[in-house]
């Protein structure tokens, strides 16, 4: 029995110690690209560029602001002050009091993201911006339109989370967003998920476009494996439909421009359980399907969504119609 609990805690001894190697080489090759907040306790990562009217941006699941830096932003920046968070547990922001650690099963809810995203933007000086949110990142933007509908601009819905979804998410959601399994199965997954799994989940998001070339390397795919930031997005993404529920149920009370891209061959994200819905929920909203585009519209239809976020500038009074 002695034998056998030694080999057990040399076990995980072994996979903590790898684990904390390969976070090491994130911190070390994916650093912050921006500044860190403090925002009442809680490290907020932020990264502004260009000089016009606040655009915030607000990233998906496992995700961080560099999937905004690979061209992206680049191509906003001469018009709008391109204002980009990473979500909290993710990239570098810290995660809100009380919902870390390997035994937490709490996850941040939508609203909390928001009112912490709102917090610290009222930092740097931020009124009245238009918000874009990609996937996960598209609930937290509609969270942010209900709590602030006066100093709310606009939203645009990029492959969107908005509305309850048929069935659940999986196994794998439910493991590693459980407190067993954030504390005993994510230290695991994270030292040991070999770059190939890493591969084939980037080439599933893209699909049925490629990913781009130099995708991988340049969003640092790292940094989501790092132990607490699995767990946040485990936590985050299997508590969500529940709020989702509620909050759909105020969608019809908000009365800003609405601009929704979605692609009808995105299978993370269905456009007919999310889209569709929310473009008859929200008065005067405006629905762009593109035909043939999978889950990343800013990536392999940067035009329309562009486009999209011009438009939904221009409704609001933010800049002139394109």
């Amino acid at each position: 029995m002695l034998v056998l609990v030694l080999m057990a805690l040399a076990v995980i001894v072994a996979v903590q110690w790898r684990a904390s190697a390969r976070e090491a080489t994130a911190a070390k090759n994916y650093p912050p690209q921006g500044r860190i907040l403090d925002i009442e306790g809680t490290p907020v990562h932020v990264l502004t560029q260009g000089a016009g009217p606040d655009l915030v941006l607000i990233h998906g699941a496992s995700g961080n602001v560099r999937d905004w830096t690979f061209g992206f932003a680049d191509r906003l920046s001469d018009r709008y002050r391109v204002i980009m968070f990473d979500r909290p547990g993710l990239g570098w922001t810290g995660r809100l009091p009380g919902k870390n650690g390997p035994w937490n099963s709490r996850s941040e809810t939508p609203m909390e993201q928001a009112a912490l995203l709102q917090k610290a933007a009222d930092v740097l000086g931020v009124s009245n911006p238009l918000v874009l949110g990609h996937s996960f990142g598209g609930a937290v933007a509609m969270a942010w339109a209900l709590g602030r509908p006066d100093r709310t601009a606009g939203i645009v819905m990029l492959a969107g989370v908005s509305n309850p979804w048929p069935g659940d998410l999986g196994w794998t959601y439910t493991l590693l967003g459980s407190a067993a399994g954030g504390a005993l199965v994510v230290p695991a997954a994270s030292a040991f998920v070999p770059q190939s799994y890493v591969d084939s989940s980037v080439k599933s998001i893209f699909s049925p476009q490629p990913a781009p070339r130099g995708y991988v390397e340049h969003v640092g795919d790292i940094l989501a494996l790092r132990r607490e930031s699995m767990r946040a997005n485990a936590q985050q993404v299997n508590h969500l439909r529940p709020h989702i529920v509620k909050m759909s149920k105020r969608y019809a009370d908000l009365e800003i421009p609405l601009e929704i891209v979605h692609g009808d061959a995105d299978t993370i994200v269905p456009v007919d359980v999310h889209s569709r819905p929310l473009s008859q929920q929200v008065r005067g909203a405006r629905l762009t399907v593109l035909p043939g585009i999978g889950h990343m519209p800013h990536h392999v239809a940067a035009d329309a969504t562009i486009a999209a976020i011009d438009r939904a500038a221009a409704r609001a009074g933010l800049r002139k119609a394109p």
